[in-house]
């Protein structure tokens, strides 16, 4: 199995074009979701909900419809699920962040409990960032096959997106920073995703694919997480069987005690609060 392109001197090489091809399985996993009693009926096999409110992020380019089937069964297990109203996943990380802590603050304040959030790909790097600056506000913080170390660990031509995307959100003005969708922004978003995680107050699972063609699994691993290996692709992680079991076993875990609110810090706020 190929290990997210090869290692060079024990670090990973910078150009990968990543199996894009391979990523079509995603259509084979769907379909086998759907006819599996963990999908249809899930019952005594898997953990039940304890009505927590869970809100789903979907990934880079893609909107609500691609994590619906994972925000039904959700609900079908207990838990009261929630999409993050996307029509598409591109904007500003920045805004996009700041639009994510607007809609986590009112659930919370609304049920009275800690969110929980899970994202897939660009979505996790959101749900990483998200808990990292308000863990008073976020229980439980998973991502399906995203990047945790440094954000754009991925292929070539995923690169090439995201370059494109960046110039136009550049065109239509809707960048805080021109560095927007680059390791470099200097952004609250960027700052609150290389933050170190508060693991003493959410408890963080990546789940990740050694068969991912579009990130580097390796990136995917790191220690202040629960790191769960599945099979399949990239996109299919949110119709992957195994994934799903994976994440009914992460939101199953005990919430960990609720930390007191952070103050923001002054320049963050500036920063968010502009443009």
């Amino acid at each position: 199995m190929s290990d997210g392109g090869p290692l060079v001197d024990g670090e990973l090489s910078p150009a990968w074009w990543g199996r894009h091809l391979a990523e079509t399985r995603w259509v084979l996993e769907a379909a086998r979701l759907s006819v599996d009693p963990l999908f249809l009926r899930p019952g005594a096999a898997l953990p039940r909900g304890d009505g927590r409110a869970v809100l789903v992020l979907p990934g880079f380019l893609a909107g609500d419809q691609t994590v619906a089937a994972l925000a039904a069964w959700l609900i079908r297990i207990g838990y009261s699920a929630r999409t993050c109203r996307f029509v598409v996943n591109i904007d500003c990380s920045d805004r996009t962040l700041d639009r994510l802590e607007r809609r986590v603050e009112a659930v919370h304040d609304r049920t009275g409990r800690r969110v929980a959030v899970i994202g897939h790909s660009r979505g996790g790097h959101f749900a990483r960032a998200l808990a990292a600056r308000r863990p008073e506000l976020v229980s439980h913080a998973i991502s399906l096959g995203s990047d945790l170390k440094s954000l754009l660990e991925i292929s070539i031509s995923t690169q090439a997106s995201i370059a494109a995307a960046a110039i136009a959100l550049r065109a239509t003005g809707r960048t805080r920073r021109r560095e927007c969708l680059t390791i470099d922004c200097p952004c609250a978003f960027t700052a609150d995703y290389r933050r170190p995680f508060p693991t003493a107050a959410v408890r963080l699972t990546s789940v990740y694919s050694k068969g991912d063609g579009v990130v580097r699994w390796r990136q995917q691993i790191v220690p202040e997480a629960e790191c769960v290996e599945v099979s399949g692709s990239h996109i299919g992680l949110v119709f992957n069987r195994k994934a799903y079991r994976a994440i009914a076993a992460a939101l199953a875990r005990p919430e960990l005690p609720t930390p007191a609110p952070c103050a923001r810090n002054v320049s963050m706020t500036s920063i968010t609060s502009s443009g």
